[in-house]
């Protein structure tokens, strides 16, 4: 894929896991005017060894990206989490997602749960199902989106879609202060 295939205006979000990845991508002809593409989650068994778990994952997120071809990917960060066994599985698959994106000629974006949540919610420390019902407000969708892996995954493409034309002005300005 070269990156004049992608699609400047469709953002794929990811929200990573080994057991369970959510998955979106979302098309936005305008600011308002926003379809839901694809939205869904990959499993992989826990049962499976590791190294195949992670190849099974790999081949699918490659296969999202190959056939949505998303101009931006945006993954969740991996910012925090209790579970050390959980984190390094999470860390793993955004690895993973990362990295495929890249390949493929994608903008690669991050954002913390927080700053989503801020962002399609409204407030911070939202609720799964808080999420899940802005997803739902913002894409028109007659069902609330669920897993709730799905449903972040979304909010992931919306948050970016949301921020990107501040953070172009911001970088903008911060290259005309440089020169």
């Amino acid at each position: 894929m070269f990156v004049s295939d992608l699609y400047p205006n469709r953002v794929m979000g990811i929200d990573p896991g080994l057991t369970r990845c959510g998955f979106a991508c979302i098309d936005a002809a305008t600011p308002t005017k926003l379809r839901a593409l694809t939205m869904g989650v990959i499993r992989t068994p826990p049962t499976t060894p590791l190294p195949q778990r992670l190849a099974m994952l790999r081949d699918e997120l490659a296969a999202l990206i190959a056939e949505y071809r998303p101009g931006v990917v945006a993954v969740e960060r991996v910012f925090f989490q209790v579970n050390v066994r959980t984190a390094m599985s999470t860390g793993q698959a955004s690895g993973l997602a990362l990295a495929e994106a890249a390949s493929a000629g994608c903008d690669v974006v991050q954002y913390t749960p927080t700053e989503v949540k801020s962002t399609v919610a409204g407030w911070g420390a939202a609720g799964k199902e808080a999420v899940q019902r802005m997803v739902q407000a913002r894409l028109g969708l007659a069902v609330l989106p669920s897993p709730a892996d799905a449903a972040d995954a979304a909010a992931l493409a919306l948050c970016h879609l949301a921020r990107a034309p501040m953070n172009a002005s911001v970088a903008r300005a911060a290259a005309g202060v440089r020169r």
